[in-house]
């Protein structure tokens, strides 16, 4: 079976709850969570908001690209998102708040370019948030576009965003 990884993030609200849901979620979704990465807080990337918490999960399932895309636009309805990102009038991307933000990173070796879907993700290689957890998991797997293992693209990333185990607090 092809290895394939999803991101797992959101700032708003019940951060954790979010994150726990989805995965719950995308795994009632003939979608098998093989893999899991521990959870990090990170500032938010390209602009000031609450921090995020965000983690990066490996699936297996036989749904094609479109359809897993689908489902996870499904679970994040439910879990009260309302907003993607848009750009700006120069093409820049506008950022936004949200409870839960999932993203197809890969599908195995598959390169997807379409109006509505790109596999790998296009900025993920810019992103110590999405590297870093997917280096735990996976840090032998090689980015189908640039031939490097995902360790080899997280050590040699230019992000300076500060990332931090996070810890859940235990309640008495």
């Amino acid at each position: 079976m092809k290895n394939k990884f999803l991101s797992l993030g959101g700032n708003f609200g019940n951060r954790l709850f979010f994150i726990n849901e989805a995965e719950r979620l995308i795994a009632k979704e003939n979608i098998s969570v093989v893999g899991s990465s521990e959870i990090y807080q990170t500032q938010s990337w390209g602009y000031k908001d609450k921090s995020y918490l965000n983690k990066v999960i490996e699936i297996r399932t036989n749904l094609s690209p479109n359809v897993l895309l689908k489902k996870l636009q499904k679970i994040e309805k439910k879990l009260g998102r309302n907003t993607k990102t848009k750009s700006d009038i120069n093409g820049k991307l506008i950022y936004s708040e949200r409870t839960i933000d999932l993203d197809i990173l890969f599908y195995g070796q598959e390169i997807i370019n379409t109006k509505t879907l790109i596999i790998p993700h296009p900025r993920l290689h810019l992103r110590n948030f999405v590297l870093l957890p997917l280096s735990k998991i996976a840090g032998n797997f090689k980015h189908p576009l640039f031939n490097k293992k995902i360790s080899e693209i997280y050590n040699n990333c230019t992000d300076t965003s500060e990332i931090q185990l996070f810890k859940v607090r235990e309640t008495s």
